[in-house]
């Protein structure tokens, strides 16, 4: 049996280079959870792993139909409430915005066979066999095509307001407009792969009438 691996399929939505560029993504549909609070902290580790509970019970259903896949890379979309925290620039917001304070939805992106009545029954399974109350808040999320700037971030977490810097440079000169939320994807397991080593493409989606 042959397992279908997104990063092979989808081989552009998985790369960026070191330095900003404009490209299109999506549309394509995800399993995802949100949450509020440090991404260091207790609950966000509840609801990811909730969220990895569900799409690993979703894996083992479609093997079973001889239509096995491998999970992909984890996402997310980070944002915060402007009215409490004004609009402070894409380098200065996670450094401006307490930890406490960070809203965020993460995702997994799912193979197209997948449908949301499968994603129901796993999403039933699962708590059946973990009682975990998050997985009860794993829901469908589809995303719609859509530009982005975007650009590979290497190194720690902690550094990526200095990768945003470069990429608002890059929006500012081309006269671009930011269309959306914040969204990461976590090429490597920040759990077994050194900070310094750590591999996560930023995006930012935006509007534009002009090519570049």
């Amino acid at each position: 049996m042959e397992k279908l691996d997104l990063a092979k399929t989808h081989k552009a939505y998985y790369t960026a280079k070191a330095t900003p560029e404009l490209v299109d993504i999506g549309p394509a549909a995800y399993l995802s959870i949100a949450g509020q609070g440090d991404p260091s902290g207790q609950t966000y580790a509840t609801r990811v792993g909730a969220l990895y509970g569900v799409a690993y019970t979703l894996k083992f259903m479609y093997k079973a139909k001889q239509k096995d896949f491998t999970v992909a890379k984890l996402e997310g979309m980070w944002w915060f409430d402007e009215d409490r925290f004004g609009r402070p620039s894409m380098e200065e917001a996670p450094v401006k915005v307490p930890r406490s304070e960070w809203q965020w939805r993460m995702l997994i992106r799912l193979p197209d066979f997948v449908t949301p009545k499968a994603l129901d029954d796993a999403i039933d399974a699962a708590f059946q066999k973990k009682k975990t109350d998050a997985m009860r808040d794993v829901v469908w999320h589809e995303e719609k095509k859509q530009k982005v700037v975007q650009m590979l971030h290497t190194g720690p977490f902690s550094e990526e307001p200095a990768t945003l810097k470069k990429m608002l440079a890059f929006i500012e000169e081309h006269q671009l407009k930011k269309a959306g939320l914040h969204r990461e994807v976590y090429l490597s397991n920040y759990k077994t792969t050194a900070s310094a080593k750590l591999r996560t493409i930023l995006r930012e989606p935006v509007e534009t009438t002009d090519p570049i």
